[in-house]
């Protein structure tokens, strides 16, 4: 399904299963079709559709999502977060899961609107991007990974879809 986000975007979202809610915030490089296949999120969207009525949607910018945003900001990841549960209507309160970059997401929301949420489940999730952690070295190995991504992103060359595939599925097979 697709709903609107506070600027117009359009983010598609999905729902599976019959259980009580749980809302995934989104994060980066997710396809609400893809996912079902994935090495990376299978396991997740089929271990919690069981028991949950699964609420999951792409971010802005990814999978099924507008891609071609305006505005890529937390302000407007937390409003993509309310289109979609504006949208799903999930029984209040609900359970509401951050992965990575969705708990930057799931955070705010959660203090919000108190009451809507039961459980914040939060894994591999930080409140802060890395540039706001000031760990130096950190910093430039990001700056490392923003410069090949420009380079390599879209190119017809596998060496930067090897290197980046690795970093996610280290022991991932060349289909993968």
């Amino acid at each position: 399904r697709l709903t609107k986000s506070a600027d117009g975007t359009a983010i598609a979202w999905a729902h599976a299963g019959d259980g009580p809610s749980l809302v995934k915030a989104g994060n980066w490089l997710t396809h609400l079709e893809y996912d079902l296949k994935s090495p990376i999120w299978h396991h997740w969207s089929h271990s919690f559709a069981d028991p949950y009525g699964l609420i999951r949607y792409d971010e802005r910018g990814c999978g099924m999502s507008d891609r071609n945003v305006a505005e890529l900001s937390l302000d407007a990841s937390v409003q993509d977060l309310e289109a979609v549960i504006a949208a799903a209507r999930p029984a209040e309160p609900f359970i509401l899961l951050g992965i990575s970059q969705g708990g930057a997401t799931a955070i705010p929301y959660t203090v919000a609107p108190p009451g809507k949420v039961s459980h914040l489940i939060l894994y591999g999730a930080y409140a802060q991007g890395r540039a706001k952690m000031g760990d130096p070295e950190a910093e430039r190995a990001q700056r490392a990974r923003i410069a090949l991504t420009r380079t390599g992103w879209g190119q017809d060359n596998p060496v930067y879809r090897q290197l980046f595939t690795s970093r996610f599925i280290p022991a991932g097979t060349d289909e993968q």
